[in-house]
């Protein structure tokens, strides 16, 4: 559950997502969804939101833990050497 208590607008919707690229996706698709279609898609972004907002939550409280200097609960996956291994494989064909 998201920490927003109002109910959702267009302008809530596009103000949660945070990302201007992904806000004006948002409104282009509402603004040329046909009104049989409206609440659909308002609900798919509604629900894009809330789980924009739910994580962003998330990373402020998982910053605020590695800030004092505690550990961040929950499973990482360290992926270092496979994205190395990638670059290596296309240093290796000539592509970088």
């Amino acid at each position: 559950m998201s920490n927003h208590d109002a109910p959702w607008t267009i302008e809530s919707i596009r103000d949660a997502l945070g990302n201007p690229a992904l806000a004006q996706r948002f409104l282009g698709e509402i603004n040329k969804a046909p009104a049989h279609e409206m609440l659909t898609v308002f609900a798919k972004w509604q629900g894009i939101a809330e789980r924009t907002l739910e994580a962003v939550a998330r990373g402020r409280g998982a910053a605020e833990i590695q800030a004092a200097g505690g550990e961040v609960p929950g499973e990482w996956n360290d992926i270092t050497d496979k994205v190395l291994e990638g670059a290596e494989r296309i240093r290796s064909r000539g592509a970088a």
